[in-house]
């Protein structure tokens, strides 16, 4: 049976932040060196960027860049990568030396080559409050105090105008060098604000949250009045140890309560009334953990065959079907209906690893995540609007990967209108990896119906060297009027353009 599906434009749930098209790039793996960045190669501009990965990043619009970390900050200190002067430091997160050629200077280069906010994440592990503050006068200050000065005398007389900051990575977690309690957090990450903002009162600064009532209550109380944004991190199909991916179905299956960190974070800040002023920046999320075996561990691994060669199974394109693809688009549909509360949103990363786009000495390889930041960049409206289903929704039991069964609906629907221009977008996904569904969406005028579909030739459908198993189609089905009829075929993305 036909799904109808009944759209009220004048019905608006809110604006969408752009910031939600997000992404991050942390230095691990072949992320920075070997991926973005590599002076000397064919394909780098005369700044060492790559300009086939500038070129793919330019074409989803990134807004923000979240930079150096994830793990990687919480043992880092800026001032080694600044300035002629650098040596190579023993990065202990992930146990590997780094030339410390890429530094704050290199990263806001980047992001201007790219038009994009930057978004510092700061060292909350083994830095100080001092340090921190130190880094935002480097970058933010004109001339005012030692560190504005460095920046001028290294070829930087205007500020960097760094505008985001976030006090620390996942400091709640055992595996993170310099792990707090809920009470050494607090303390830090308002010690650290205060001297932030004693330097540029105009940063937005966010810090570093789980959905755990005791380790954020604590934190809201503690700091509530200091921070801008509290920040929160997920990861389903969890591979650290293990590099075995969730099956298509079993990816469906995490799309149950996909936004659930988003509500009980929501609920924590409506409950000690900061739900009107602070956001949630959700600055680290994707569908597959990153595999990097015997790092987080007691027992570290011995021989690098144990903990740094198996990274290399992250860029296995093979892994980056359209479960990533339906999965991704089902986060981005949940981020808008909460887009009151959710200001940005980071995946991570942008590059390798478990990123939309895949780089090697030869070109890149634009992976089926990539495709939905595409459609949903370029075609999706920036106004959220009311859309409700008649009838009974398609529902599918698909496995748990961690054991038992979910039920999910087999559709997952979004609305949007544009600001500055007239027309509709929607976002039909179907999560059903066998059956086709249908829409009716009546029409209150003759519309002109376009649809944008990502896909596949079968549901682990990927892309690769030499190999675009996953493409979109642009469908023109004329202008329609009564109701349009829309086919979602299985396993796919749409975008349905009214008007």
């Amino acid at each position: 049976m036909p799904l109808n599906v009944h759209i009220t434009p004048r019905r608006v749930i809110g604006q969408r932040s752009p910031m939600i098209y997000g992404h991050f790039i942390e230095h691990f793996h072949r992320q920075i060196y070997g991926g973005v960045y590599q002076p000397g190669h064919p394909l780098s501009d005369e700044d060492g960027f790559r300009t086939d990965v500038l070129d793919a990043l330019r074409r989803i619009h990134i807004p923000i860049l979240r930079w150096p970390g994830g793990c990687f900050v919480s043992s880092y200190h800026w001032k080694d990568a600044v300035g002629p002067e650098r040596q190579p430091l023993f990065d202990k997160a992930w146990r590997v030396e780094d030339p410390n050629t890429f530094g704050t200077d290199e990263y806001v280069k980047l992001c201007r080559k790219l038009g994009c906010e930057p978004y510092i994440c700061t060292n909350a592990g083994t830095g100080t409050p001092e340090e921190m503050s130190d880094w935002v006068e480097y970058c933010n200050l004109a001339n005012e105090g030692r560190w504005a000065r460095w920046r001028i005398a290294n070829g930087f007389e205007k500020p960097h105008g760094v505008k985001y900051w976030s006090i620390g990575n996942e400091n709640y977690g055992h595996w993170e060098i310099g792990a707090k309690s809920a009470e050494e957090w607090g303390r830090l990450v308002r010690e650290s604000a205060k001297m932030m903002r004693h330097v540029d009162p105009t940063a937005e600064l966010s810090a570093a949250a789980i959905h755990d009532t005791a380790w954020t209550m604590n934190l809201l109380r503690t700091c509530g009045e200091y921070i801008d944004w509290i920040s929160i991190h997920e990861y389903w199909d969890m591979m650290p140890e293990t590099n075995h991916p969730a099956t298509y179905e079993q990816c469906m299956a995490f799309t149950d309560r996909i936004d659930h960190s988003v509500r009980e974070v929501r609920g924590m800040l409506a409950a000690l009334r900061l739900d009107g002023r602070i956001k949630i920046a959700f600055d680290e999320w994707n569908l597959r953990s990153w595999h990097h075996p015997n790092v987080h561990t007691i027992r570290q691994g011995v021989g690098k065959d144990s903990y740094l060669t198996p990274r290399d199974k992250n860029d296995d394109n093979s892994t980056y079907t359209m479960a990533d693809a339906v999965f991704t688009a089902c986060f981005l549909n949940a981020m808008h209906r909460h887009c009151d509360i959710v200001g940005m949103a980071n995946f991570a990363p942008v590059l390798n690893t478990r990123g939309c786009i895949y780089s090697d000495d030869n070109g890149v390889v634009l992976r089926s995540t990539y495709h939905v930041f595409d459609l949903y960049v370029n075609h999706m409206g920036d106004t959220v609007v009311d859309l409700w289903a008649e009838g009974d929704m398609p529902q599918m039991t698909v496995p748990f990967k961690w054991g038992g069964e979910r039920t999910v609906d087999c559709v997952d629907l979004l609305a949007t209108a544009f600001s500055d221009k007239p027309g509709l977008a929607v976002a039909a996904i179907n999560k059903d990896a066998e059956n086709a569904h249908t829409l009716h969406i009546p029409l209150d005028a003759p519309s002109a119906i376009t649809l944008l579909t990502l896909n596949g030739d079968s549901k682990d459908a990927y892309n690769d060297v030499g190999h675009e198993g996953v493409t979109v189609a642009e469908t023109c089905l004329g202008v329609q009027e009564g109701c349009a009829e829309i086919a979602l075929p299985p396993h796919s993305v749409s975008i349905i353009r009214i008007g």
